[in-house]
Parts: structure tokens; sequence; C-alpha cells
């Protein structure tokens, strides 16, 4: 472990330049560029609170707020999940032709996206401010302590699907399925209270669930997080990174043969 990590540290100005060419190059093409990355949780946070908000008549008090608070975390872990899994086969041609620890390019990837997330969240804090609706500094001591926890989990996650995918091709596909699935097992638009208590064991080894519940406990309650909540998405984060870093140091062996 020690190792792999002391390698990690070698190539860093190489993942530093694979997050800055994906920064660069996601929205080159388009029109509004970088815009996107503030454009696309705002339409996203439009329509869901229509939807939900509007339709089938919520009663959470600015609903906008409490949906944005854990639409934009849910967007960072859902793009990794899903686009990620293809951050090694896209760059089958690097892998086939140098040496370099595979790892650089899921990191580089979660970074990335890590940073547009951090980016966005200048945004709920300007909505927060615009508002009116407060914010504890106290509490918001601890916001850094979830960001790393995310940050931690949705790495071990790219690290995952994407050792998997370079010899499942298909798996690419099914995630977008999944994915949508694991959004309505996270209480996005939703408060986690209304889950029955004999379930609720069982709902909240969803590791989102924990994160999304610091998220709101520091931005939409105004209140430093329980401190089980803050184990618990630890621990469950930690735990998806061993995972995924073991899996990934495994399968990378093969990776040139099979790409």
């Amino acid at each position: 472990m020690f190792k792999m990590i002391k390698e990690l540290w070698t190539y860093r100005s190489m993942i530093e330049s694979l997050v800055r060419r994906e920064l660069r190059g996601k929205y080159a093409a388009s029109f509004l560029g970088f815009l996107w990355t503030f454009m696309n949780p705002l339409l996203q946070l439009i329509v869901y609170t229509i939807v939900f908000s509007v339709i089938f008549h919520n009663s959470i008090e600015r609903y906008y707020l409490y949906l944005f608070i854990g639409l934009v975390p849910w967007m960072y872990f859902s793009s990794v999940f899903t686009e990620g899994a293809n951050c090694v086969v896209h760059q089958s041609s690097l892998v086939k032709r140098i040496y370099f620890p595979r790892m650089v390019l899921p990191i580089a990837f979660s970074t990335s996206r890590f940073i547009n997330m951090l980016l966005v969240f200048i945004v709920i804090f300007l909505v927060i401010i615009v508002t009116g609706w407060g914010i504890d500094p106290v509490a918001l001591l601890f916001l850094p302590i979830v960001f790393a926890v995310e940050y931690l989990l949705v790495t071990g996650i790219a690290m995952f699907v994407s050792c998997l995918t370079v010899y499942f091709r298909d798996l690419a596909y099914i995630l977008g399925v999944i994915s949508t699935l694991w959004m309505y097992a996270t209480p996005l638009f939703y408060s986690p209270d209304i889950i029955p208590e004999a379930y609720r064991m069982y709902y909240n080894l969803n590791p989102m669930v924990s994160i999304i519940t610091a998220y709101r406990d520091i931005l939409y309650d105004r209140r430093i997080p329980a401190l089980e909540t803050l184990i618990l998405a630890t621990v469950l984060g930690l735990l998806v990174l061993t995972i995924g870093a073991l899996l990934f140091t495994i399968l990378n062996r093969r990776f040139a043969e099979e790409l």
C-alpha cells in the first residue's frame, strides 16, 4: 500500500496534467463551454423542483435549496460512476504505449469532476446568502471533512468500475441503469425520515445517504452533522476506496492485453 502511494506521488505531475486536460476538454466543442459546469445542475434543479414540489406538492421548506444541496454532490458521484467507467478504456493507446501507474487515470478523472463540484458549490453558497437562509460558521468547519470523504468514496468507485469495464465493456451501459436506481435509493427528492425504521439499517448501507445527510445538516439545517453520520460516511468511504484500489491493483496487470 505504501509503495503504491509513493509511486502515485511520484506521478503527481501526470495526474495534474490529466486533470487539466479533462477540465479543458469536457465542454471544449460546445458553445457555452465551461459555463455548462453551472448550467447543467441548475437546469436539472429547475426540472426536479417543478416535478417534485409543484406537481407532486412536496412540503419541504425551501425545497429548491434542499434539493440543490443534495443534487450537486450526487451529480459528482453519478458522473464518475457512469462516465468514469471508460476512463481507462479511452486511454488505451497511452496504457499500451508507456509505463505509468494505471491508477492515475481514475484518480485524475475523479479529481476533475470533484473540482467541477466545488465550483458549483459556489452557486449554492450564493443562493444561501441571497435568500437569507443563513450559515452556521461552526457547522461549516465540518464541510471540508464531508468533501474529503465523498472524494475518497467516489475515487474508489472510479477505480472499481474502470478496471471492470476493461474486461466487461457492456458494464459501461449497465451502469446508467444502476445509477438511476441508485438515485431513487438516495434521499435527493425526499427526506430519509420517510424510510420505515425496519429498513433503515439496510438503507443506510448506501454510502451516499450519510454523505448527503451530512451536507444537508451543515448547509440546510445549519447544524453540526451527527457524529454517527460522519463516522458511517467515513467508514463506508474508506471501505469502498480500499476495495476499489485492491481490485484495480489485481486487474490492471492485464490491461494492455485486454485493450
